[in-house]
């Protein structure tokens, strides 16, 4: 196994990509959005590529189709900020009231206009005011979290993006010195403290991508291989976060979670 890692520096991901078919790698493996996938595909047509997981991977020019990958390239498909908006309705359903919602953003990200779009709608239904903070690198989520402190929000949206769940402890620790209520996209963020989690499993959609790996390896052809979709989401609420926060959680959001950590 030959790893490269961005580390967040989409710049770089042309050359990390040209890097592995110079070896030759027999599959790349992508994780972390479209982008490395988007990078390794304009690296080569040839060499199979498999990603895990990317949201909207047609949308995203990945593939022709779900059933009918084509070229090189399949994996697993998650809802990722398509979710967005459902997070900025069980956000609202925590805080009814009581000022603006905070929503940090990658303004980087391939969809990160369509991302935008879709929370706004998502608000004028609920009839909040937002206030937006882009963020691509630590310093940026410090400025950000600077602009929700001035413009009083009352409870923060994670968007969904990779960089975001790199730097989880960071973010966290800002929401928690800031007492903000904040829902994210993996579980990951409520298992380490953050308040509550809604989004796809995430350990399904790698183990699914694993398996693909192993039947390109064994003679299959990615073109042959439909795109599968980790449908399975998941609620996950800390109670013990929501207790240190002094914040009750309404018994009808608590009867819908998957999990709830106490």
């Amino acid at each position: 196994m030959e790893y490269r890692y961005a580390n967040h520096e989409f710049a770089r991901l042309p050359a990390l990509a040209a890097d592995l078919v110079r070896l030759p790698a027999a599959v790349i493996i992508t994780s972390g959005g479209p982008a490395p996938t988007l990078a390794a595909k304009a690296a080569t047509a040839t060499i199979p590529i498999v990603f895990a997981p990317v949201a909207d991977p047609v949308r995203n020019g990945l593939v022709a189709s779900l059933n009918r990958p084509g070229g090189n390239i399949t994996g697993v498909a998650a809802l990722a900020a398509e979710l967005d908006p459902k997070r900025l309705e069980l956000l609202h359903e925590l805080k009814p009231s009581g000022g603006p919602l905070g929503v940090l953003l990658n303004p980087t990200r391939p969809d990160a206009q369509t991302q935008l779009d879709s929370i706004n709608a998502a608000a004028r239904s609920l009839g909040r005011p937002l206030v937006i903070g882009g963020a691509s690198n630590v310093q940026q989520i410090d400025a950000a979290f600077e602009t929700f402190t001035k413009r009083s929000i009352a409870a923060l949206l994670v968007g969904a993006d990779a960089f975001f769940s790199s730097q989880r402890m960071h973010i966290l620790t800002l929401a928690t010195r800031h007492r903000w209520p904040a829902i994210y996209q993996w579980r990951e963020f409520a298992q380490i403290g953050g308040l509550i989690s809604y989004g796809a499993n995430r350990g399904y959609a790698q183990r699914e991508a694993g398996a693909y790996v192993g039947k390109i390896l064994k003679g299959a052809t990615p073109s042959d291989l439909p795109v599968q979709q980790a449908v399975k989401l998941e609620l996950v609420i800390n109670l013990m976060t929501a207790k240190a926060l002094g914040l009750e959680v309404p018994p009808t959001l608590l009867a819908r979670a998957d999990e709830v950590i106490e």
